[in-house]
C-alpha cells in the first residue's frame, strides 16, 4: 500500500487521511476499489461512503491543495453573484462564484491549482480570481440543485442544499440492514420484506432493493469484491459454477423456503461480479389487479394468431403474459406449452394441460425449443422473449397454422416492435414477413409502469395496435410508421401511450411530470392533459 500510495512528491490525499488516523487502511481499499470501478475522486468517495466527514475532507483538501476550503453546504451566494457566470461555465469547469468583495471574486473549484481555468475566468469576469478547494461531491450536488431549480433567478442557500442532501440520502436508504450482515439468504428475504422487486449486488456500493422502480441502498458498508464473489457463489450449484465460470454470465430461478422464488443473473463487470435477483411473485395476478383493461381477455381466448406484448425491460411484460396465460388455463380446455428463460411464474392444470419449459434446463435455446414444438401437439405457444429470425419465424408460421402464441419483446413503443420483427430478416424476406405479419397479428400491447401519485406502487400506462382493416393495409403497404400518428387519435382498434397516461393523469391517479417522462410525444400528452378533452371508453 505505502509504495503504491508514493507516487509524486507530495503524499497523495488517501495517505494524508491514514497518517491522520481519520481512516483505515480497510477503508481505504475499499474506496480505491470502489474508485476504480465508478471512477470519481477519492475523498468524495470516502465521504459518500460514510469514512469521512464534511469538516475532515476540506481540512486536507485545503492541507493538501494549500488553498483555503469552501463549505458549499454552509455558503448563501446572493443572485447577482451567481449571475457572474453564465451555468454552462459553471457545469463545465466545476466553478462556482460564491463571493464578490470589490474587484476580486472568490471561486469555488474542484480543482484551484487548474492555473488555464482560472485564467479564463478571469478574463470572462474580468475581475481578479480567489481560488477555493470545494469537494467534488458538493459541487456536484449543487450543479444538480440547479438543473432542478433554476440558477441565478435567486440566491443559493446552502442549508437547504445540505437538509435535501440529507433528506436524499435517508430516502434511499432502508435502515437496520446493518446488524444482519452480508448472508445472501438474509439479503433475499428483504425483498420481500420491504415489498421489493429486485435486489442488486455490486461491488464498491451497498446492497440495493428496487421498491417502485426506484433503488434504495441498505444502511451497510460497501462490498468488496471478494464478498461478492461469496454471496453468489452460494447460490450457484457446482454445475452453474462451471458454467459460470466459463460463459462468464448465467441465469437461473431458485427457490427459497418461507422466502420465495427468485430469477437470478450473474454477470462479470471491471473484473469483479456483479448479481441481480428478481423476486417472483407465486400468486398469479388477475388483469384487474394488474390495472390492465379487461378487453385483453377477448384476445386470450382466441383460437389462433399472435398476441405480442411490448415495452422496456422491467415495465411488467412477464406478469402480463402470465395473466392472459392464467385466463385461457382457467377457461379453455386444451395444452400449453411455454419456452421461458428463466421460468418465471408458476402455473397449476387448471382446465388446461400445462407445459412449462426453461432453457438451458429442458431444452438449450428458444430456437431449438421451437424447432419441435409443432410436434408436442400445442394449443398455445407461450415464447418467454422473440429474439432471433428462427424463432421469430417459427413463431409466425405457429401462429398463421392455426395455434395462438403469445410473446414479449423489448422495445420503447408498439411501431417499434413491429420494425424490429421485420428489420431483424434479410432485405429480401422483409416483404414477406411483413404480410405475414400483418395476416396473423391479434394485438401489439404496449406497456410502461408509471409511478402513482400518491407514492404507493406502480400502475400501468398502455397503448395498442389490433388487426382492423385499416392496420393491416397499412403494414401490407410497409407504412408502419403511419401508424404513430394515427395512434394519437385514440380509436376501437388502435391508441397510443400518451392517451393512457393523460387519461391517468387527469384521473389524479399519476403526477403531471410522470406522465410527461414516460410519454412519447409530449406536446401531445400535454394538450390532452391542459385541454382535459379526453373520452374513456371500455375499448381503451
Amino acid at each position: 500500500m505505502e509504495k503504491e500510495l508514493k507516487r509524486g512528491p507530495k503524499p497523495l490525499l488517501g495517505e494524508m487521511f491514514l497518517r491522520q488516523s481519520l481512516i483505515t487502511e480497510a477503508q481505504l481499499k475499499d474506496a480505491i476499489k470502489r474508485q476504480s470501478q465508478t471512477g470519481g475522486h477519492i475523498g468524495s468517495i470516502l465521504r459518500e461512503m460514510g469514512y469521512l466527514n464534511d469538516e475532515s475532507l476540506l481540512k486536507l483538501l485545503s492541507e493538501q491543495l494549500e488553498t483555503p476550503p469552501v463549505n458549499l453546504f454552509e455558503t448563501k451566494v446572493p443572485a447577482d453573484t451567481l449571475k457572474l457566470l453564465p451555468f454552462e461555465k459553471i457545469r463545465s469547469f466545476r466553478v462556482l462564484p460564491f463571493k464578490l468583495m470589490g474587484v476580486k471574486v472568490y471561486l469555488a473549484m474542484v480543482n484551484p491549482k487548474d492555473i488555464n481555468t482560472i485564467q479564463d475566468m478571469e478574463f470572462m469576469l474580468g475581475r481578479e480570481v480567489e481560488p477555493y478547494v470545494v469537494p467534488y461531491y458538493q459541487m456536484d450536488k449543487a450543479i444538480s440543485y440547479f438543473e432542478k431549480e433554476g440558477y441565478g433567478e435567486k440566491p443559493f442557500e446552502g442549508d437547504y442544499l445540505k437538509a435535501k442532501t440529507l433528506e436524499e440520502e435517508t430516502e434511499e436508504e432502508i435502515p437496520h440492514a446493518e446488524s444482519m450482515g452480508t448472508d445472501i439468504f438474509t439479503l433475499l428475504k428483504l425483498v420481500g420484506d420491504y415489498n421489493a422487486t429486485d435486489l442488486l449486488i455490486t461491488a464498491g456500493v451497498s446492497p440495493s432493493l428496487r421498491i417502485n422502480n426506484e433503488l434504495k441502498r441498505l444502511t451497510m458498508p460497501p462490498l468488496t469484491s471478494q464478498q461478492v464473489e461469496e454471496l453468489a457463489y452460494r447460490v450457484l450449484t457446482k454445475e452453474q459454477k462451471a458454467e459460470f465460470e466459463v460463459e462468464k454470465e448465467i441465469d437461473f430461478s431458485i427457490s427459497l423456503k418461507g422466502t420465495g422464488r427468485f430469477r437470478i443473473n450473474l454477470y462479470r463487470q471491471r473484473n469483479s461480479i456483479s448479481l441481480a435477483a428478481r423476486y417472483l411473485i407465486e400468486n398469479i395476478p388477475t388483469l384487474r389487479e394488474l390495472h390492465l383493461p379487461e378487453w385483453l381477455s377477448d384476445f386470450a381466448v382466441k383460437s389462433q394468431g399472435l398476441i405480442l406484448i411490448t415495452g422496456p425491460s422491467g415495465h411488467g411484460k412477464t406478469t402480463t403474459m402470465a395473466a392472459l396465460l392464467d385466463i385461457i388455463n382457467s377457461n379453455k380446455r386444451c395444452n400449453i406449452v411455454t419456452l421461458e428463460d428463466p421460468i418465471e411464474y408458476l402455473h397449476k392444470h387448471k382446465k388446461s394441460n400445462i407445459n412449462q419449459r426453461e432453457i438451458g434446463i429442458d431444452t438449450e435455446s428458444f430456437a431449438a425449443g421451437l424447432k419441435h414444438i409443432l410436434r408436442q401437439d400445442p394449443d398455445v405457444i407461450v415464447i418467454g422473449e422473440m429474439r432471433d429470425p428462427e424463432s421469430i419465424s417459427i413463431a409466425l408460421t405457429a401462429a398463421e397454422t392455426g395455434h395462438l402464441v403469445i410473446s414479449t419483446l423489448h422495445s420503447m413503443n408498439t411501431t417499434t416492435a413491429i420494425d424490429r420483427i421485420v428489420d431483424i430478416f434479410p432485405a429480401n424476406q422483409q416483404h414477406q414477413v411483413r404480410m405475414q405479419f400483418a395476416d396473423i397479428f391479434l394485438v401489439v400491447f404496449g406497456q410502461r409502469l408509471v409511478p402513482k401519485k400518491d407514492g404507493e406502487g406502480l400502475i400501468p400506462a398502455y397503448e395498442k395496435i389490433t388487426n382492423s382493416f385499416r392496420v393491416r393495409n397499412l403494414l401490407r403497404e410497409g407504412k408502419s410508421h403511419n401508424l404513430r400518428s394515427l395512434m394519437q387519435v385514440a380509436a376501437v382498434d388502435m391508441s397510443s401511450i400518451d392517451y393512457s397516461l393523460a387519461m391517468l393523469c387527469l384521473e389524479g391517479k399519476i403526477k403531471f411530470e410522470d406522465g410527461l417522462k414516460f410519454s412519447d410525444n409530449q406536446q401531445y400528452y400535454e394538450e390532452m392533459v391542459r385541454s382535459g378533452n379526453i373520452l374513456a371508453a371500455k375499448w381503451l
